[in-house]
C-alpha cells in the first residue's frame, strides 16, 4: 500500500483575499507559472468577507482551495489557511501580488540552506505595466513602498506579502494577530523574542502594483498610525512623544529628498520630481492625521469595499 505522505505537497502557499478577483487571477497565474513543479506546492485562498466570493477565479485554477474566514482581518485569514495547510513550508503572498517565476524555488533553496529557527522574507518590487514612464505613485512607491530589507534588518519583521517559514516554526511562534495590531510587525517581534532569526533573501521576488490614488496611500497610513498610537499609549508620557514624532514626520521630507535624488530604484529627473511631490503630500497627511487620531475616538474597522479603514465611535 502506498503511503499518502508521499503525495503531500512540500509547500503550502497561503493567500488572504478581499474584493480583489482580478488581482487574485493574476496572482494565481503567476503561481502556476512557477519553475517548481506544481505537485510540490498547494495553493490556499482564504476569502475574508468579499461582496462576492471568487469562486469563478479559483475554479479556473485546478487544485486551488477556497476557504472562508468570517472574522475580519488578514491575520485571521492567514491563520485559517495555515490550519488547513499540509505542507512542511508555509509561504505567504497577498492576493494583489504576483510571484516571480522562481519565487518558490528560491524560497526552498534558501530555506534548505538556512540554519534551524530561521524565517525568510523576500524582496517586493513595484510592478509597472508601462516601463517607458513612471506615474507619480509608481515613482514614490519604487523608493518608499516596500522596503523589506529595511524592515527585516533594522526593525525585526518581514511583511506578510512575501514571507516563508517552516510549519513547525510557525507553530512555535503562534498565529497572526487580528486587525487591532500590525500583524506582520507583531508576529515578527514575537518570533525574534522566541529566538528566531528573520533573514532577507533578495532572490525571493514578489511584485506589487503601485497604488492607484493618493487616497489608497492615505488609507494605508490611517491603519498604520492607529496601530502605532495603540502601542504609544501603553507608555508613560506618550502624548508629548507622539506630538514630537508628528513634527518629525512633517519635516522629514527635507532629509528624504536626498534619498529620492540618489535612489537607483527610479531613473530620470521627471520620476524624481514626481516622487518628491508624493513624498511631501504623504508626510504632511501623516503628520495631520497623527494629531487628528490622537484627539479622536476613531478605531480600526473592516470595510468590505476598501479593507482596513477607520471609523469614529462618537457617532
Amino acid at each position: 500500500m502506498v503511503s499518502c505522505e508521499r503525495h503531500k505537497p512540500l509547500i503550502s502557499v497561503v493567500i488572504p483575499h478581499l474584493n480583489q478577483p482580478e488581482q487574485l487571477e493574476c496572482c494565481l497565474k503567476s503561481l502556476e507559472a512557477q519553475t517548481l513543479k506544481r505537485s510540490a506546492f498547494e495553493i490556499i485562498v482564504i476569502d475574508n468577507g468579499s461582496k462576492s466570493l471568487p469562486d469563478a477565479v479559483v475554479a479556473r485554477h485546478p487544485g486551488t482551495q477556497l476557504l472562508l474566514e468570517p472574522r475580519p482581518g488578514p491575520g485571521f485569514a492567514r491563520n485559517r489557511g495555515v490550519a488547513a495547510a499540509v505542507g512542511q513550508t508555509l509561504c505567504f503572498i497577498d492576493a494583489d501580488c504576483r510571484a516571480h517565476r522562481n519565487w518558490l524555488r528560491s524560497t526552498i533553496s534558501a530555506l534548505n540552506g538556512a540554519p534551524e529557527r530561521t524565517i525568510l522574507g523576500g524582496d517586493v518590487q513595484i510592478l509597472r505595466d508601462d516601463k517607458s514612464a513612471y506615474t507619480a505613485l509608481e515613482a514614490y512607491e519604487c523608493v518608499f513602498g516596500y522596503r523589506f530589507k529595511l524592515y527585516i534588518e533594522k526593525y525585526g519583521f518581514s511583511g506578510t506579502g512575501n514571507l516563508a517559514v517552516r510549519r513547525a516554526d510557525f507553530n512555535k511562534v503562534g498565529p497572526f494577530a487580528g486587525i487591532h495590531a500590525a500583524e506582520d510587525v507583531d508576529w515578527g517581534r514575537r518570533a525574534q523574542a522566541a529566538g528566531f532569526t528573520i533573514r532577507y533573501v533578495p532572490e525571493m521576488v514578489v511584485y506589487h502594483p503601485a497604488r492607484r490614488s493618493l487616497r489608497e496611500l492615505f488609507l494605508k497610513w490611517d491603519r498604520h498610525i492607529q496601530h502605532d498610537l495603540s502601542q504609544a499609549k501603553t507608555r508613560r508620557g506618550w502624548a508629548v512623544r507622539w506630538l514630537a514624532r508628528a513634527l518629525a514626520v512633517l519635516v522629514s521630507p527635507a532629509a528624504d529628498t536626498i534619498k529620492v535624488l540618489t535612489s537607483n530604484c527610479i531613473h530620470g529627473a521627471s520620476a524624481r520630481a514626481k516622487a518628491l511631490m508624493v513624498l511631501i503630500a504623504v508626510r504632511v497627511y501623516r503628520a495631520w492625521r497623527m494629531i487628528v487620531i490622537m484627539t479622536s475616538s476613531e478605531e480600526i474597522v473592516w470595510n468590505r469595499d476598501e479593507g482596513l479603514s477607520l471609523a469614529n465611535t462618537d457617532d
